[in-house]
């Protein structure tokens, strides 16, 4: 772990990453690309001492209220926020700010913040959004060796579902020859069907692959699954995407699913809900007053 202060926390489109770098180890894990130019280790955290300042001064200063995302580059709930609560505080602040929230990960931990999350979600929307890979648990502790089993994160989801908190999952990514299998695919969307989400975010099935998170990739298939590298090698060389052998009828089972059990899976329709801020209280104030 080291600190360092920056200009700036919120992007463009009010996404902000507090942490740099992740303690989770996922094999396939894109933040590892060598084009967003992370001049330190992959596991050695950099930390934004000053993006707590920084996002109460930009809060403040909002013309209009919105949805602030975290969680795209670096998951907000990595074994370090326990000790630095750094998600926590920003929380806070979005919270009393009257901001709404979409906040992606893959750690149960986030259930430490179901307090402020309602909270939030009562005045305008909060959005948990939660990776889910595989469903079974061993093939899960190889693939995403220190993030939260999926059952544990499956009995999160049906926590936030009981405190009326949207939620959202991402299938993805589907590793070819690791879990691209039928009967996943349909155990992650019942899963997601019993726990009420709303959507689930797909982008093919298989992943993409780019300079430094391939290479690191490459490494953990050798080491937990030996001989499947030259597959991926003969099969798809340097490819950017790397689609399952079986991704047309995963697809059609995918699809057919969600459309069976009425979950979202259009994924403009999904990202369209996440940042669209919602502004609950006025519309109770509202009501209250036409009464």
């Amino acid at each position: 772990m080291h600190f360092v202060k920056v200009k700036g926390i919120l992007s463009a489109k009010n996404g902000m990453n507090l942490y740099r770098g992740c303690q989770h180890g996922c094999i396939y894990c894109d933040s590892r690309s060598t084009c967003y130019q992370m001049g330190h280790r992959f596991e050695d955290i950099e930390v934004k001492e000053n993006a707590i300042e920084l996002l109460d001064y930009a809060l403040k200063h909002k013309r209009r209220r919105c949805m602030i995302g975290t969680g795209a580059m670096t998951d907000p709930y990595i074994p370090l926020e326990e000790e630095l609560k750094m998600t926590r505080q920003a929380l806070e602040l979005i919270d009393r700010y009257g901001m709404g929230v979409a906040v992606q990960t893959k750690s149960d931990r986030i259930l430490r913040d179901m307090d402020l999350l309602r909270s939030i979600n009562e005045k305008s929307k909060a959005v948990v959004q939660m990776t889910l890979t595989t469903v079974d648990e061993k093939l899960c502790s190889m693939v995403e060796p220190n993030v939260s089993g999926t059952a544990d994160r499956y009995r999160a989801l049906k926590e936030f579902q009981s405190e009326g908190i949207p939620t959202v999952v991402w299938l993805c990514p589907v590793l070819p020859f690791i879990n691209d299998t039928e009967d996943n695919i349909k155990s992650i969307v019942e899963y997601c069907a019993d726990a009420g989400v709303r959507g689930i975010i797909n982008f093919g099935m298989g992943l993409t692959l780019r300079e430094g998170s391939r290479e690191y990739f490459y490494s953990r298939l050798d080491r937990l699954f030996p001989g499947l590298k030259e597959e991926y090698v003969r099969r798809y060389g340097n490819a950017y995407e790397v689609p399952s052998p079986k991704w047309r009828e995963l697809t059609r089972v995918f699809v057919n699913l969600c459309g069976r059990y009425g979950i979202e899976h259009d994924n403009n329709a999904i990202f369209a809900y996440m940042q669209s801020f919602e502004d609950k209280e006025s519309k109770r104030q509202m009501s209250l007053f036409e009464q």
